[in-house]
């Protein structure tokens, strides 16, 4: 019998953070018929922001992966409070944006935006596998280095 996801999560030694509340006029989330829409998310640890700078410039390649592999973390929260806190509910993974605040000339934001893509198949596994669009930026919201939107569907009831 395949593992559950708190299983995994488990064996996988992640544990995630609480989700994060929005930090203006919007919601985390919303969901329409079996798909939720996860609002950006922010390389934010239960409330302590991190990985803040340019990627390519204050911050090396590995640390916007891990920025993007946080903002995965929070993704995935976000989801779960959506499903009720059963991330079983979670029937795939359907896409990610992400967004690389990045020096000039920095090109490589698809390797940066995979420290979320690759959590999520490490986690939901065929599940996991998402479209998905990796793009630069000058700027971020509160000069964060990365932020990723995700939508995800839920097993119908």
């Amino acid at each position: 019998m395949d593992a559950t996801i708190e299983e995994r999560l488990a064996e996988l030694a992640i544990e995630l953070p609480d989700a994060p509340a929005p930090a203006a006029n919007y919601v985390p989330f919303v969901v329409s018929g079996t798909l939720v829409f996860v609002s950006g998310q922010v390389p934010v640890w239960n409330g302590e922001l991190r990985h803040i700078g340019q990627v390519g410039g204050d911050l090396g390649l590995e640390d916007g992966i891990q920025a993007a592999r946080l903002c995965g973390l929070n993704l995935i929260a976000q989801a779960r409070a959506a499903a009720g806190g059963d991330l079983e509910r979670i029937a795939r993974v359907v896409k990610l944006g992400g967004f690389v605040n990045a020096a000039p000339g920095f090109t490589d934001h698809p390797k940066v935006v995979n420290g979320a893509s690759d959590l999520m198949v490490e986690v939901f596994g065929d599940r996991g596998r998402h479209a998905r669009f990796a793009v630069g930026s000058s700027t971020l919201p509160l000069g964060v280095a990365v932020e990723v939107d995700g939508v995800f569907e839920l097993k119908s009831p």
